[in-house]
């Protein structure tokens, strides 16, 4: 019975128990993912693990990886950014097919949808032209919901797997391994993940292919404004003559206080603008919501808002910046610093 409802589902499809031939499209994707839902616990001695990406968040998440034990193929646009993974043990390839070629289950955290088309659908220098049966996708930037699930239906062709992962938490959570990692795809291979995802964060299975794109993009529309309402608390505070640090320290434990509060606050005070999460990703990440809110026929005007305040910080030139450099765009908006201040 347990392999009746799980068919059910996984398909949904009724189960008729008088019908003994399933079409073979069907009861071979029923086979697959039964032997996918069977397989050994992941572990270091049985699962080789790929990784394709090694920017902010990707070089600390690999590194977790490697601390464990995984044997891990890396491959990343500029090798040098690659060295330090390289000296903690990391092999190198040349191409994300090779990286493929090489593991059971290959990350991806790259920079916008067309880079993550490319380095895992690519025909010839793809990822999953190089993966084994069986092998499993997870690709963890934040992209296009319709894109998750082209390449899970890609992979399913393959009789491979695919899960849209991305991530929230910034650099601090990439380094901590306390990510909120938002998991779209089969639930089954999402637990069989479970332990290379404990390594990094706190794993949620939002749904099927693409659901944890969608989730990741309802979490930025949140931090989107959430930024917007620190930072303009910030202007008023400053223009009203208080001592920001003081003010920061007194709203951080009540009703204000959120996540951005700590992990930006005291950055913003000190003008430390680096990247924790960049500027030009976070415009692509709001610019991908706003499509998907015309495509749902829904008006969300703080978001809205936000994304012009982003995109008019990246016209000036600060997109390399870390989001919390929104700063700059309000303190042009009101023709004040509030670095004058300290």
């Amino acid at each position: 019975m347990r392999t009746k409802s799980l068919f059910r589902s996984i398909y949904n499809i009724p189960f008729h128990p008088h019908i003994h031939t399933l079409p073979n499209s069907i009861s071979g994707r029923l086979r697959h993912t039964m032997s996918a839902a069977a397989a050994d616990t992941i572990t270091p001695s049985n699962t080789r693990l790929g990784w394709i990406g090694t920017g902010v968040m990707g070089r600390s998440m690999c590194s977790h990886l490697i601390k464990a034990g995984y044997t891990l193929t890396i491959f990343t646009r500029t090798q040098s950014k690659a060295q330090p993974l390289l000296d903690l043990g990391a092999h190198w390839a040349p191409s994300p097919h090779s990286v493929a070629s090489q593991s059971d289950v290959v990350f991806s955290i790259v920079g916008y949808p067309s880079d993550v088309r490319h380095v895992l659908l690519h025909p010839t220098s793809g990822a999953l032209s190089g993966l084994p049966v069986n092998g499993i996708l997870v690709d963890m930037t934040t992209s296009d919901p319709s894109l998750a699930v082209e390449i899970s239906d890609s992979a399913a062709q393959k009789s491979c797997f695919s899960i849209d992962a991305p991530v929230s938490g910034g650099d601090r959570g990439a380094r901590d391994g306390t990510l909120s990692i938002f998991a779209g795809g089969d639930e089954t291979v999402v637990k069989r993940l479970d332990p290379i995802f404990a390594l990094l964060g706190k794993v949620n299975h939002m749904g099927g292919p693409g659901k944890g794109q969608f989730a990741k993009l309802a979490n930025q529309i949140t931090i989107a404004s959430t930024m917007v309402g620190l930072i303009e608390g910030l202007i008023y505070a400053h223009k009203a003559g208080l001592d920001l640090a003081l003010y920061l320290d007194a709203i951080s434990t009540g009703a204000a206080g959120s996540k951005s509060l700590e992990l930006y606050g005291q950055r913003i005070l000190k003008r430390d603008f680096e990247a924790g999460f960049f500027v030009n990703h976070f415009v692509k990440d709001l610019g991908i919501c706003l499509r998907e809110c015309q495509n749902m026929g829904i008006g969300l005007p703080g978001l809205a808002l936000a994304q012009q305040l982003y995109v008019s910080l990246k016209a000036h030139g600060d997109g390399d910046l870390g989001t919390q450099a929104l700063i700059l765009s309000l303190e042009r908006l009101n023709n004040l610093s509030l670095e004058k201040h300290h």
